[in-house]
């Protein structure tokens, strides 16, 4: 046994070699995934990526199935501050369980999180994670700089608020998120009482945007990205990189 620290600074103790990992995070799922085909023996219901993935749904992010992860004999149990509630993973540490969590707010930040997570995996970094830092690092913000609004429900209309990874994803592409000073992550707003904005961005996740759904609403240009490079941190972020600067130059 040598214990690792978490990102909350939570000792956690994990053996020498792990060959059973359980995620609690889609973002964490493909990032383990990614490095080390196999070393998943359960995740959750959303985990979507890769599409290839055969083991044992332990139902969601909000509602894991703390009896089903037990006995799957895990040596780690990822999770994440956002994503995760802290009942859980407490149900999960009294049961015996080495719970890491991990905290990402921002880009920057996401790869040495990452790193370390695997590391708690006894994993190398991998290839992906360093093509990612350095995609990231040649990333040119658009100037002038752009501000938009992140839609990402309806009935009732929410959106992306203060202190959110997708805010910080949309800062380094030179986009700023009008209702970043909201004092919720993800605020109620209607839509015809926002602050001056000239970008719309229209994820398909948690709410499906579609070209027919969403757009006609606003007054301003619309784009329609995919949520999973908005919002998950993990090889992802490769493919965020190369293709979300294209993608919201509408």
């Amino acid at each position: 046994m040598s214990p690792v620290i978490d990102d909350e600074k939570r000792e956690v103790p994990v053996l020498t070699e792990v060959r059973r990992v359980v995620s609690l995070v889609p973002s964490l799922t493909e990032a383990v995934a990614a490095t080390a085909p196999g070393l998943l023996v359960g995740a959750t219901d959303w985990c979507t990526h890769p599409g290839d993935l055969h083991v044992t749904r332990i139902r969601g992010t909000k509602n894991p199935d703390v009896d089903a992860i037990v006995a799957l004999e895990p040596d780690i149990v990822l999770a994440n501050q956002e994503e995760n509630r802290l009942p859980d993973l407490d149900a999960l540490r009294d049961a015996g369980q080495a719970v890491y969590v991990t905290d990402i707010r921002d880009v920057d930040g996401s790869f040495g999180s990452l790193a370390r997570m695997l590391a708690a995996c006894r994993l190398d970094e991998p290839e992906w994670l360093r093509e990612a830092r350095d995609l990231w690092a040649a990333v040119t913000p658009a100037q002038p700089r752009r501000r938009a609004v992140v839609p990402i429900w309806r009935k009732p209309w929410m959106a992306v608020g203060s202190d959110t990874f997708t805010g910080a994803v949309l800062d380094r592409l030179g986009i700023d998120n009008v209702l970043g000073d909201s004092p919720e992550r993800y605020p109620r707003f209607d839509p015809s009482d926002l602050p001056e904005h000239d970008l719309v961005v229209l994820p398909d996740e948690p709410y499906l945007f579609t070209a027919d759904d969403g757009p006609e609403v606003f007054d301003a240009p619309s784009a329609l990205v995919s949520g999973r490079l908005l919002t998950w941190y993990g090889p992802s972020l490769v493919e965020a990189a190369r293709t979300l600067p294209d993608a919201l130059r509408v």
